[in-house]
Order: C-alpha cells, then structure tokens, then sequence
C-alpha cells in the first residue's frame, strides 16, 4: 500500500455530485448513498469489514444512469446478528424500500444471505461475491474476540489492513487496495470493533427459499482474503446459481474491474426481471441534490467523510447473545422460484448492446 493516497478524480466527482445521507434510526447511524429513478426496486450494496458505502461509487455512478437504483450502506454499529437483521430491516422501513435487490461483498454477502434468510418476502435476488457461509474459520482465527471492544483503534486498524494482500499488484488492484485502506481510516474503533464481532459471532446460514436460479455468485479467480474452501461451499450451497468468474480483480473487484462487475450486475438484475428505467434518468444535478432522482434528501450531505465516531457505549450493552427473529412466512415468496419467462437469452443481448 502507498505512503500517500491521492483520491481518484472519478471519485472526487462523485462526491461532488452525489449526496450522502446519514440518518438516525432509533440508536443507529446509517450512512448511505441512494442515486437512481426512485420508481425501481434498488440494488442495496453492502461492504466488507473494510468496507464502506463509498466502495461501491463505481457502480452508483454507471448503473445509476442506466436507469437502476443504487443504494450503498455502511453497516451500522450492530453487536449481533438479530441486531443487524432488525437494524437492517428498520432502515428499509424508513427510507420506504420494500423489495430488494442485495449485492453483498465478504461480511456483506454473509449478512445479505441471513436477511434473505430470515425476511424472505424483501429479497427478490442476491449476488453474492468472495463471501462464506459461516464464521467458524474467523472466529478460530481471532482469540482475542472477546476484548475487541476495548483494544485500540490503530490496532483494530492494522488486523482489518493487514487481512488484504500488500503487493506486488497490477496497477488497478493496487489502486483498489489504496482506497480500501483510506476507507478504513475513516472508521472508528466502534465501527471496527461491532464488524469484527459480526465477523465472529457463531452463526452460519440456513435454508433461502430464495431459488438459486436468483442467486449470482461472482468471484475471483486471483485471490482474496475469504479462504478457496469458504467460497467452495458457498458454491455446493447453491448449485444452481449462476457463476460469474473474474479472472483477476483481488480483494476489491469492484473497484478493480468495475465495467465486468457492473456488467455481470445488470445481467443478474435483467434476468430476475428487474426493468431499468432509463426514461426516467435526469443526469447528474450540478448542485448535487439529486440523491434519488427529483427526490429530497432526507439526511445530511457530508463531503468531508470525517472519522466516525460518536460515542455508541449505549450500543454495546445489546451486544448479548439473542436468538434470531422468526422468519417470514412464505406466502408471497412462491413467485422467486421461476425466472420471468422474457429472461432467456437477455444475457446474450445485453453483451451486444453493452
């Protein structure tokens, strides 16, 4: 990783015309991006341990104007897995999103998989990349778990940075890893300390009544910090998920080959029968204020992406062990087990008009 980081201009860009959100929810902080034609069921993104909502600017600002929605979280200061699928499904409550579509990346793909596990009705498709299934390996991995609250941030720090391969990288992997590591120094030793613990915390993913048909698995084929047998039995889960493989792309595809993922996305999201709205595609506002296309913003714009750290004692008092929340009845889920009928073939025409 380089000594000094100088932002990319893309990403500067983005920032200067894309809002971020952060709204209070009960006592959670959310932190999002939400861009694109509020009418279609958005593609919520969220990180790794190392991530943050701004990871996926790539893919905000191409499916965006393609007429998708986009929504990029952070993971809030959730001690627990119940936490996060109430916390989680809290915010979509808010924000008015009912159905969705999940990307998920690492700790990300593991809880987009627990939510669709536990609110099945929500979660019309999921794709899923360099995830697991369960959390035995990180937890035999991590001893010290149960005095990551009180350990330092810089130490909390380096185990996050030191879990991503450091070179030799081709350039845009290693561009990738430089911007990963700039986000981890925005976070705080809550924000740490609640994502290791989520890394850790015994559980492992049961039955989706999600169909695989629904299910896009894209991954690298390079390296990554998720062990080959973790992504094995990812893959033996769903059988009959569809494969995307990156020949190369490290840790961080996204940012590393953002016009194959964004691609192999749209793909996934034209075969679950998700329709982009183009027509409704405004353009980029010069002031910014587009958030959600012709939508006001509903939380707080902060182009300084200072540290964030606010205190959240208060949240560590529920880190408790709790059982998780009873599923969903299914009732409304029968329609995920059948592709719409239009979706043959869409993969081939959208690599020729793309």
């Amino acid at each position: 990783m380089k000594g000094v980081f100088s932002a990319p201009g893309d990403y500067i860009h983005f920032k200067s015309q894309v809002p971020l959100h952060k709204i209070p929810i009960g006592t959670k902080q959310w932190r999002y991006y939400d861009f694109g034609p509020k009418a279609v069921p958005p593609l919520i993104c969220l990180p790794g341990v190392a991530g943050t909502a701004d990871v996926y600017y790539k893919q905000i600002m191409s499916l965006s104007m393609k007429g998708y929605r986009v929504i990029s979280v952070d993971i809030p200061r959730v001690w627990n897995l119940h936490e996060w699928i109430q916390a989680f499904e809290n915010f979509l409550d808010v924000i008015d999103v009912h159905h969705i579509h999940l990307y998920g990346t690492s700790l990300g793909g593991f809880l987009a998989q627990l939510f669709a596990q536990h609110r099945p009705r929500r979660v019309k498709s999921l794709i899923l990349s360099n995830t697991f299934l369960e959390t035995r390996s990180f937890a035999s991995a991590m001893p010290w778990a149960p005095v990551v609250n009180w350990t330092p941030s810089f130490l909390l720090k380096r185990y996050v940075l030191t879990g991503i391969r450091d070179g030799p990288h081709e350039p845009f992997i290693a561009d990738s890893v430089d911007f990963v590591a700039s986000q981890v120094e925005t976070l705080s030793s809550d924000d740490l300390a609640s994502r290791l613990t989520l890394n850790v915390d015994a559980a492992s993913v049961g039955s989706l009544l999600l169909s695989d048909s629904f299910i896009t698995i894209m991954d690298t084929n390079d390296y990554c910090a998720i062990p080959q047998q973790l992504k094995d039995q990812l893959s033996d889960r769903y059988p009959e998920a569809r494969c995307a493989r990156l020949k190369s792309g490290g840790d961080f595809p996204f940012l590393s080959r953002p016009d194959e993922v964004n691609l192999h996305l749209q793909l996934h999201l034209r075969r679950v029968g998700l329709e982009a709205r183009p027509d409704m595609v405004r353009g980029i506002p010069k002031d910014g204020a587009g958030g959600s296309h012709g939508e006001e913003r509903d939380g707080k714009e902060d182009p300084d992406d200072e540290p964030k750290d606010d205190g959240g004692s208060s949240e560590r008092q529920s880190k408790e062990n709790q059982s998780f929340p009873a599923p969903e009845s299914s009732e409304s889920h029968t329609s995920h087990n059948q592709l719409p009928s239009n979706a043959q073939g869409e993969d081939i025409f959208l690599l020729n008009v793309l």
